[in-house]
């Protein structure tokens, strides 16, 4: 699946790390829903690094469709949570 960070660029990150991120995703959710703004930052904080840490990034030039779009390293809660939905960024 390729990931795009915007801002940032895109990662091909391989199916088998979802139940993984799906986690981190699940209390993001639940953080956005509380409105916890220091369990926000965390835990987004820590999705985006894990995308990093298991994603392989494609070339700047590489023009692959984004299957999962991720906000910007600095968006507020209020602006995740326009993004989010009620059903969270990660699949499954």
């Amino acid at each position: 699946m390729i990931v795009r960070i915007m801002g940032e660029g895109q990662l091909r990150l391989a199916d088998s790390h979802f139940a993984e991120l799906n986690k981190l995703d699940d209390e993001l959710l639940a953080e956005l829903e509380q409105g916890d703004e220091d369990g926000f930052r965390r835990t987004f904080t820590a999705l985006l690094t894990r995308v990093r840490e298991l994603g392989e990034p494609l070339p700047d030039d590489a023009l692959e469709p984004s299957e999962l779009i991720l906000p910007a390293p600095g968006a507020t809660l209020e602006e995740v949570r326009e993004l989010f939905g009620d059903w969270g960024f990660i699949p499954g």
